[in-house]
């Protein structure tokens, strides 16, 4: 009778090791995806803010070399994200695509003046940095008028702040039902075991001695799972990279390693502390209620 309820143990024991690492790995994997979506959700937000930018209208008469010097002076600013210098003709042309028409013919001359399209760094286009930006281009004797759809930037940077402070709370939300989820899974797996808890210490075991082999064992599956955890975000990346290229660079490599080891270190903390927990809570219990 020993043998068959000695590898029915061992089999009940590996089951529930599995359906542990199994259930920490689905948790971390799903973290791992929001953190991803939040690093490309600031990559989307920043490429969208540096399409805002301002037209710099030149005034007439300016000598061309002196609207090229104004560029080069701009590209080296840490401001501009990049520049475009439009001439007369290349306004004129971009306008009659527009219209449809030819209008220089209509009017017999091109009123359109040269100018110099300008794109911000993502963190220059707020406001206040805007204004700042702005009296400082006027403040230059070729520029005759500096224009931006200030309605529009307030309107980004404004939607930009709730879509980050919805995602931020959902994170913490995910965070404490992942660590409320985890938590359980490994409760049960040490509820299986709390008979064995119990013998231990009717021999003498102290409680650290008890503990100890539940948490080295707890640590294990959460490397494990966030092992496996990591290896499925990576397929993920993968197939991204595949289907949309553009969507990620290298120089986000850092912040996916970063997420990777944010992973690795969660399923560690999480999965140690909940089974020191666990132990201490069968550790303290009576031995009547070990059979509730």
């Amino acid at each position: 009778m020993g043998k068959p309820e000695e590898k029915y143990s061992r089999r009940r024991y590996r089951s529930s090791y599995v359906t542990t690492v199994v259930s920490i790995t689905l948790v971390l994997f799903m973290l791992g995806m929001l953190g991803l979506i939040i690093l490309n959700a600031r990559q989307l937000s920043d490429r969208v803010k540096e399409n805002i930018g301002f037209s710099i209208i030149m005034k007439e008469g300016v000598r061309e070399a002196g609207i090229i010097q104004l560029q080069k002076t701009l590209d080296a600013s840490e401001f501009v994200k990049s520049t475009e210098y439009v001439t007369r003709e290349k306004a004129a042309k971009r306008m009659q695509e527009d219209l449809g028409e030819d209008f220089i013919s209509f009017l017999g001359y091109n009123p359109l003046l040269p100018s110099i399209e300008l794109r911000l760094s993502a963190e220059y286009t707020n406001i206040d940095s805007l204004m700042v930006i702005e009296e400082k281009l006027l403040a230059n004797e070729n520029v005759k008028e500096v224009w931006y759809q200030k309605s529009l930037v307030h309107l980004i940077n404004r939607n930009i702040r709730i879509i980050s402070l919805v995602l931020l709370s959902f994170s913490l939300l995910l965070l404490l039902i992942a660590i409320a989820l985890i938590n359980n899974t490994i409760r049960l797996s040490v509820y299986s075991r709390r008979f064995l808890i119990r013998s231990m210490q009717l021999v003498g075991a102290t409680q650290s001695f008890i503990r100890k082999p539940f948490i080295i064992q707890g640590i294990m599956q959460g490397v494990y799972a966030a092992l496996i955890a990591i290896l499925m975000l990576m397929g993920i990346l993968y197939l991204i990279q595949n289907q949309l290229p553009e969507f990620i660079s290298i120089k986000d490599l850092q912040m996916i390693l970063s997420l990777f080891g944010i992973v690795l270190i969660l399923g560690l903390i999480i999965s140690g502390v909940s089974n020191w927990f666990a132990v201490r809570k069968y550790l303290r219990m009576r031995t009547d209620d070990l059979y509730m």
